[in-house]
Parts: structure tokens; sequence; C-alpha cells
């Protein structure tokens, strides 16, 4: 089974975040990471790959930094890896990321395309579903369960309070994962140094420029939210300071 993964570098949870001069994004000076959502993309498609054989291809889109996560993921086991590298990409909107990723794939044939459910970053959770429509294969979001079958695949989606839905469908055929469908691996001492030797086919924007429209959606502005928070002394007799609280809680608060 030949099982594509799409993984995206974010700033780390725990960064200290800054906006650039013109508001729009934040400064580069930061940590990055793996996607969480996409670490457990990557790790089922890994365990799909040990019980069935096939390949597993990772593939990120960003500048020369974003590398990282493809050496992470090939240290974990991935075969080889596709980077569209260029710092364009990283203001595109989920429709033209998913037209570059399928310009980028155009001459390979992927039996299982993969990815994190969304970004921790935008947040949009499009990209994978727009890929799916650009492809023209079926595909399924919230994925926490994945079995193979002769004719396709079993998949268990998770729903809304605490119910399931079990689906069947054919490939090839484009997955949405769910963060904790299963446990990560670590990379191990031998797999980092395997990671190395391993292929890393570059992709330019001139590459896939032809395919990306102008953006649907853009920043405009992001604001730091603002402390509002503010402490009222109330002092007097118990009876009088409780009356206080009422009248408060009805004519200021109005929650009464």
């Amino acid at each position: 089974m030949k099982i594509l993964v799409c993984i995206k570098q974010v700033p780390q949870k725990d960064a200290p975040l800054k906006l650039n001069a013109a508001g729009t994004w934040i400064h580069e000076d930061v940590s990055y990471e793996v996607n969480e959502p996409d670490a457990y993309a990557l790790e089922e498609a890994l365990r799909q790959k040990e019980k069935h054989g096939g390949e597993v291809v990772v593939l990120t889109a960003g500048p020369a930094r974003a590398q990282q996560v493809l050496r992470e993921a090939l240290a974990k086991g991935a075969d080889r890896a596709i980077h569209l590298e260029d710092e364009k990409f990283v203001q595109l909107d989920s429709a033209n990321t998913a037209r570059a990723i399928h310009a980028a794939i155009a001459q390979e044939s992927f039996d299982l395309i993969v990815t994190g459910l969304q970004s921790d970053d935008f947040g949009a959770a499009q990209t994978g579903v727009l890929l799916a429509e650009i492809l023209g294969i079926p595909h399924a979001t919230i994925i926490i369960g994945i079995e193979k079958t002769d004719t396709g695949l079993r998949l268990k989606r998770e729903l809304e309070a605490g119910h399931y839905q079990h689906i069947e469908t054919t490939m090839p055929a484009l997955l949405t994962i769910q963060s904790g469908i299963n446990k990560l691996r670590y990379a191990t001492l031998i797999g980092i140094k395997q990671a190395k030797m391993k292929p890393v086919r570059k992709v330019t924007w001139a590459d896939v420029e032809s395919k990306i429209s102008p953006n649907l959606q853009q920043i405009v502005r992001l604001y730091v939210p603002e402390k509002q928070k503010r402490t009222e002394m109330m002092e007097g007799p118990a009876p009088e300071v409780a009356r206080k609280v009422v009248d408060y809680l009805r004519t200021a608060a109005r929650v009464i």
C-alpha cells in the first residue's frame, strides 16, 4: 500500500508569539514543531505499512525550516519526502494549498492519503477534504480507527456526544486523522542516521504556480487578547454586602 502523509510545521504550543509590524502574522523567531494531528496521521500510516507492506511518503509545504518535520518523519520510518519549499506557501489558503499539493504529486499514484484533522495554527480543517475533491477520490474525516479489507477500508469516525460511526470506503481514499488514534513512537538512533540518506524531493513555487489561484481567504489583521480582569471589593456587614452582590448581578452583570 502506497501512502502519502501530509504534515505541517507549526509554532510550538508554548512558544511566546509576537505579531509582525503589519499585524498580519507572527514573528518568525519562534520554535517550531510538527502539527500534533499530523503526527498521529504519520504514526497511523507507519502502522498500516508495517501490517500490509508498501511505502510511506511524507509531504510538507513551507520554507527551508519546514524540512525539520520531514527529517523527523523519515527518522520514524517514512521512506521518502516531498518538500514544497518556499515562504509563499505559508500564507496560502486551504484551497490553494490543496492545489499546490495536487500539482506536486501529479506524477504519483497513492492508495491512501492521510492528513491530520486540522492544523494547530490556522485550524481550518479544510485542506485534506479539498485535496480529495480535486483528486476525485472519496474521503472521510475525524478518523479514529482504520482496518484494511479485501475491498478497501473499514473506518471508525468520532462523532459528537460520545457517538461513533462505522463506514467503509474503496481505495484510493483520503482520511483526516483525529489526535489520539494511536500512541506516537519516538525516532530511534538508527532511524535518525538512516533519515540522512533518504531522498527528499524539492518542489519550488515556480513548479506549481500555474495551478494556484488568488487566495479566497486573507488575514487582514490579528489581535492579541487584552487583559480586562478587574476586581471590585465590597466592604461592610455581611447582609449589606450580600445585597450589593445581588444588586450588581442584577443591574451590572445582568445574570439574574
